[in-house]
């Protein structure tokens, strides 16, 4: 009996791996099909973007319809793309004329800088918060509420629009456009951050208030440990699932708010490359990028999985 439960540990952790493998699969698979499809579905052609405002003959026009493929079917054009994808390569860009995977390289740094950047401050920021404001007076709870409910509601751009006016064009604090290094990177992160830290300390905070009423909070305090103390080396862990959980979902939304915050600073990055493929109908641009980032929200997400069993030991051995 006592050598059948380790199998059948193995058994559940193995299935657990393989479900998680193909669910990560299909994520990927779905993204880049629904990207596909829906660039096919946008006004205009392939063609007619990459002629741009050129004139060319009728002959010419057909002669680079066929050089790119474009005259196969919708449907054979997908398969192929598929098949390039399995095989590891990307393409090459209509428009930039090179490779997808050299034009996604030299963006990716900037974009990976800034969403780091983002993700870190808004975890910081929302710890802070919660750790200040979890169990306190009616009002401090209030005035924190109430900041964190316009924190979700105002749109991004706008956010990120405001503080160029006042920290960049008012004080000239912080470089209006571009931007190298730590100060071109500020405004940015903090635009991204703030929604973020807004949801975050809602759900740290209820998890916090859930903990401080635990019996082994009130022994810990019988033992003489500052309040602080308890909030920090007790109470903080066993808040911390349902953040985690929410962390990796909404990593995904900064990825996608990239296009918007990459605009409004006039950054560089996998955003801004984005939308030139897309208004330039440059599919292998397109889907490579939706690939690159469902590939790295499946990992993020997987790492998260690992994370729970760091924080709470009991997973292990319910695994």
């Amino acid at each position: 009996m006592s050598g059948t439960v380790p199998g059948l540990r193995h058994r559940r952790r193995l299935r657990a791996v393989l479900v998680r493998l193909a669910t990560s699969l299909l994520v990927i698979w779905g993204a880049a099909t629904v990207s596909f499809a829906a660039l096919q579905l946008t006004p205009g052609s392939v063609a007619d973007a990459l002629v741009g405002t050129s004139i060319v003959s009728p002959q010419v026009k057909a002669q680079i319809i066929a050089d790119y493929g474009l005259d196969r079917p919708v449907l054979t054009q997908y398969l192929s793309y598929l098949g390039m994808v399995v095989r590891g390569d990307l393409g090459h860009s209509y428009q930039l004329n090179e490779s997808v995977g050299t034009a996604i390289w030299s963006q990716l740094g900037a974009s990976l800088q800034l969403t780091a950047a983002g993700m870190g401050l808004a975890l910081v920021l929302a710890t802070v918060l919660a750790l200040l404001t979890a169990k306190r007076s009616r009002w401090i709870r209030g005035v924190s509420s109430g900041a964190e409910l316009v924190g979700t509601s105002v749109p991004i751009f706008w956010v990120g629009i405001l503080l160029l006016t006042v920290f960049s064009f008012q004080l000239g604090w912080f470089p209006a456009a571009g931007g190298d290094g730590l100060a071109g990177l500020v405004l940015p992160a903090i635009s991204m951050a703030l929604p973020v830290t807004a949801l975050l300390a809602q759900v740290m905070r209820e998890g916090l208030e859930r903990a401080l009423d635990e019996p082994f909070v009130l022994t810990a305090r019988a033992r003489g440990m500052s309040d602080a103390a308890v909030r920090l080396r007790h109470a903080l862990r066993h808040a911390l699932l349902p953040v985690v959980t929410l962390a990796g979902w909404l990593f995904g939304l900064l990825l996608g708010a990239m296009v918007v915050i990459e605009q409004v600073f006039s950054r560089q990055g996998l955003g801004t490359l984005m939308l030139g493929a897309v208004t330039g109908k440059d599919l292998p641009v397109v889907m490579g990028v939706t690939l690159l980032t469902a590939t790295v929200y499946v990992v993020v997400n997987a790492l998260i999985d690992l994370l729970y069993l760091v924080i709470d030991p009991r997973l292990r051995e319910a695994t």
